[in-house]
């Protein structure tokens, strides 16, 4: 069964192709894994599926539904979360607050119970609140639930801007470069976090140049080579994949990716 398609996928920037012809699927709990140097397109396809792009050509679906033209809050209605290169928290806010605001699209929204502070509205403020902690557990924060976001670790921020992303209970989760910046200890980190989230049958696609996280936990990855797909395959096939090893992995980068 698959949870997330794009097909065909075409986007232009000033008359250059940025995306050509890209097409890939994924099915719930695997992992799918785009790699290529900078400037091969890979943020460019995340923000085309995740609607803050048009594509010019080709199609995307969720759940066998057409969502093309859909708006990011629209896709993250339908099941679609995301996350993105650089660090988008709440730094003034604690960590269960950042969580809390990804629980938003999943809360029942009444601005006359609110204005005179319902019982419900704390019943429900309590419930995200429990949410968001039993999610701060998941990713090993509950410890720094009361904590600014600003004063937490880098690799703890990564963490957390995922379990915000899972606060809306995405079907698909889409993680633009989860290890930049990490050290080997967070990256460890943030590899089991993915496998647990692919465990409860979330499908993840990721973007990430970790050569030897992504040949470690991926399904199937698919290359990217100046905005067109070079291969798409099992770890074993891409390393293997004399193309690939000339045009991304290089020297240093195989042998990362035969470490994994």
């Amino acid at each position: 069964m698959t949870i997330l398609a794009a097909h065909d996928i075409g986007i232009s920037f000033g008359g250059v192709k940025a995306i050509d012809g890209v097409s890939f699927r994924v099915a719930p709990g695997q992992i799918l894994s785009i790699i290529g140097p900078n400037g091969a397109g890979k943020t460019t396809l995340f923000n085309v599926v995740s609607g803050v792009y048009a594509a010019d050509q080709g199609r995307v679906e969720l759940a066998g539904v057409d969502v093309t033209a859909a708006a990011p809050e629209r896709l993250a209605a339908r099941g679609l979360s995301r996350t993105f290169q650089n660090l988008q928290i709440f730094q003034r806010m604690t960590a269960v607050e950042n969580v809390m605001v990804g629980r938003h699209l999943r809360e029942t929204c009444n601005l006359f119970a609110d204005l005179l502070r319902l019982p419900s509205v704390t019943r429900q403020n309590r419930a995200t609140r429990e949410a968001a902690l039993a999610l701060l557990d998941d990713v090993g924060l509950r410890d720094s639930a009361d904590h600014l976001a600003g004063a937490l670790p880098y690799g703890a921020c990564k963490r957390l801007e995922i379990a915000r992303a899972l606060a809306a209970e995405p079907k698909v989760l889409l993680l633009d470069e989860p290890a930049a910046g990490c050290n080997a200890v967070e990256t460890e980190e943030i590899d089991r976090l993915i496998k647990r989230v692919a465990e409860k049958g979330i499908a993840v696609v990721l973007v990430e140049h970790d050569m030897k996280l992504v040949m470690k936990i991926s399904d199937r990855i698919l290359v990217l080579e100046r905005g067109r797909p070079l291969t798409e395959g099992t770890p074993r096939e891409v390393r293997d994949n004399p193309a690939v090893l000339e045009a991304y992995l290089g020297k240093h980068g195989s042998r990362e990716a035969a470490r994994a």
